[in-house]
């Protein structure tokens, strides 16, 4: 079963990382260089430690003022989230 887990609340860490408490009550360290690595909404983040530092909870998912979010499934299950990969299986079996 997939869990849908959304962001309660966020806290910046050291680096690039930022601790996280899911909806499920779950508490993760997370180190988001692999998110905000690339892509123009995330330069800002990723190059002003004091601008990544604003991060914030909007609707559920981890969040910028400049409008640059991370999905929370993605942030929960570490990468690509069970339902995309579900979605991208059935589209290359209708290839075939």
């Amino acid at each position: 079963m997939t869990t849908f887990a959304r962001v309660q609340s966020v806290e910046p860490s050291d680096g690039q990382c930022v601790r996280v408490v899911f909806t499920t009550g779950e508490e993760r360290e997370i180190d988001l260089s692999p998110y905000i690595a690339t892509g123009p909404i995330f330069a800002l983040v990723r190059t002003d430690p004091a601008f990544f530092r604003t991060v914030f909870v909007d609707g559920g998912t981890v969040a910028w003022p400049n409008g640059a979010d991370i999905d929370p499934d993605v942030l929960y299950h570490g990468g690509t989230p069970p339902w995309a990969e579900a979605k991208l299986y059935t589209e290359e079996s209708r290839s075939r």
